[in-house]
């Protein structure tokens, strides 16, 4: 079974957050919430998570990703924290997937991850960055070997299930998707 982190930050974005958490755990991936300080994280918009254990925790823990939510401060919290740039270039060493949306994609890049990559975030938040070796897209996802970004809230849905397919397959996937409603590009209104 496929096992990723979410660590939880103060402050972090609630919607990217949930949305990740909920979509994993429906394809039957073991989420795991670590909140970087022991306690409940109150986020950007008040929202109370209780994770599921500390990062202290669970650093020894393997996993087949770490996926950052973004929000503001969380992500200033993530970048901040010298437990995660380690987590995260131990996963890129080890050949694991690291994941970012919205403002947490620096965390990545300050983690030196997304050298000579593509990515994207929150706008301006990589462009306010010296990253002359990383080529910005504005795409909602970008996914660049086993590095994946998105832009925000609004796309949380769509990066969550691109992790669904990157680590259980298309047809995974689809069984999420599937019953969630989502309007397809090629629907017709009428």
């Amino acid at each position: 079974m496929a096992r990723v982190l979410v660590p939880l930050a103060q402050g972090c974005e609630e919607l990217e957050a949930v949305t990740v958490v909920d979509l994993l755990r429906r394809a039957g991936i073991e989420v795991v919430t670590a909140g970087l300080e022991k306690g409940p994280v109150k986020c950007s918009r008040g929202v109370v998570l209780v994770p599921d254990a500390t990062l202290d925790e669970v650093l020894d823990q393997s996993f087949d990703m770490v996926v950052l939510p973004g929000g503001l401060p969380g992500a200033d919290h993530l970048q901040n924290d010298p437990r995660i740039r380690e987590l995260l270039r131990r996963m890129h060493r080890e050949g694991g997937y690291t994941a970012a949306i919205c403002a947490a994609p620096k965390v990545l890049a300050d983690a030196g991850l997304l050298e000579s990559r593509q990515a994207t975030s929150y706008p301006g938040v990589l462009e306010a960055m010296d990253l002359p070796a990383t080529r910005l897209l504005e795409k909602p996802v970008v996914v660049d070997e086993k590095v994946v970004t998105s832009r925000g809230p609004g796309t949380a849905m769509e990066f969550a299930l691109e992790l669904i397919g990157l680590l259980l397959g298309k047809e995974a996937r689809r069984q999420v998707e599937e019953p969630l409603m989502r309007p397809s590009s090629d629907m017709k209104t009428p």
